[in-house]
């Protein structure tokens, strides 16, 4: 099952549905435009069944195979937000909306599912259903989250699911995987401190919440170096800082931070949440202030169920031979791990090339991986069903 040449003789079609996509970005769940020409295009395929507004702004098209003697059902998920980036590829199909832009390629994603979608829809060579799956606001909103708990998999009858994302750094026709946790668990936290502020020069008259704020910063670096396993992941990261001052001669009354948590392990999660609180209400109780901590909790970690994992490899082996079974964990977050928490199935990277990193404005999608990602979709479903 190499690439298969259905999906040649389709990239000008696929490409131009992803160029489209990439002129129109669309942030969050506000991807209406997008999400309307997935459904069209669906149904010219024709799908069984084609439901929009799943989770919001979701699309889920239903393709039944040839037969279906056991019932089985897979699911394969692409996502089709973009990001608030202002681009600077130079490309001639650049986005056409200001501050908008594709810059992790979720439309290379759309297109690439849209692409097996039609293949299977023609094909229909496997025994069971394929339920493909177009996802709003991956980027930082849940829309996995939102899908799932809008009954997607119990009403689409979905007993495993699969998700790929692009990687730049890894050729074109490669791909990397692993099993267990793959992607990180993402939270955010807020801090307030506060103190007692005052006149710059007369620091002993006041309780510096500047300084409060340093310690508790410094502090928090010791739950990765002294407070967990060394042998685990976990990232703790204080990103923004803000007083209630911007004087030169004012010690703050108030000081606000932002900050985020990354996790490999669902009871490191739980403990650094826990410690984070610790550390910051005892540090301003130490120094004389007052400190109020916010967690919330984001993407789950992403884990792939190990014997899904391994099927996910066989069908990249077959349509490239090039896979890294074995490839070391991203601390970044993915919000596919709500519909993982849900069914056992698998995420795995496919090769982009060497173009800039993803959310960087000049990150471009390689047209030229198309063939792979539509192949490893469509392989999914046949390998997983075969025909009776």
């Amino acid at each position: 099952m190499p690439v298969k040449n259905r999906f040649a003789e389709l990239l000008p079609e696929i490409t131009a549905w992803r160029r489209d996509f990439h002129m129109h970005p669309e942030l969050l769940f506000d991807v209406h435009r997008t999400a309307a020409k997935v459904t069209t295009l669906l149904h010219e395929f024709g799908c069984d069944q084609v439901v929009s507004g799943i989770g919001r702004t979701g699309v889920v098209g239903v393709i039944k195979g040839k037969t279906d003697t056991a019932g089985r059902v897979i699911g394969l998920r692409a996502d089709m937000d973009a990001l608030p980036i202002i681009e600077q590829t130079g490309v001639d199909y650049a986005s056409t909306v200001p501050g908008k832009m594709h810059a992790c390629g979720h439309d290379g994603h759309t297109a690439m599912l849209l692409g097996a979608a039609k293949y299977l829809a023609e094909t229909r060579n496997f025994d069971g259903t394929a339920v493909v799956i177009f996802q709003p606001a991956e980027e930082g909103g849940g829309g996995g989250r939102e899908m799932v708990a809008d009954g997607m998999m119990e009403r689409f009858g979905v007993q495993e699911v699969y998700g790929m994302h692009n990687m730049p750094g890894i050729p074109v026709g490669h791909f990397a995987i692993r099993p267990g946790a793959i992607m990180a668990a993402a939270d955010q936290f807020d801090v307030v401190v506060t103190g007692k502020g005052g006149h710059a020069a007369k620091p002993h008259d006041c309780v510096d919440t500047t300084v409060v704020a340093a310690h508790i910063i410094v502090a928090l670096q010791t739950i990765a170096s002294r407070n967990v396993d060394p042998m685990k992941q976990v990232v703790v990261s204080v990103c923004t800082v803000e007083t209630d001052s911007t004087a030169h001669n004012v010690i703050p009354q108030v000081v606000k931070m932002k900050g985020t948590v990354r996790t490999m392990d669902p009871k490191v999660q739980d403990f650094v949440e826990q410690r984070i609180a610790q550390i910051v209400e005892g540090t301003a109780m130490a120094l004389g202030a007052t400190a109020v901590v916010k967690y919330n909790r984001g993407y789950p970690v992403t884990i792939n169920a190990e014997d899904n994992t391994a099927y996910a490899v066989q069908v990249a082996q077959d349509v490239s031979g090039q896979v890294d079974a074995n490839t070391p964990p991203l601390m970044g977050a993915e919000d596919f791990s709500f519909m993982l928490n849900t069914r056992p199935g698998a995420y795995i990277f496919m090769g982009n090339g060497d173009t800039a990193m993803v959310h960087h404005p000049a990150y471009n999608f390689d047209d030229n991986a198309i063939p792979f990602g539509s192949s490893w979709y469509a392989g999914m479903v046949e390998s997983r069903m075969p025909a009776a």
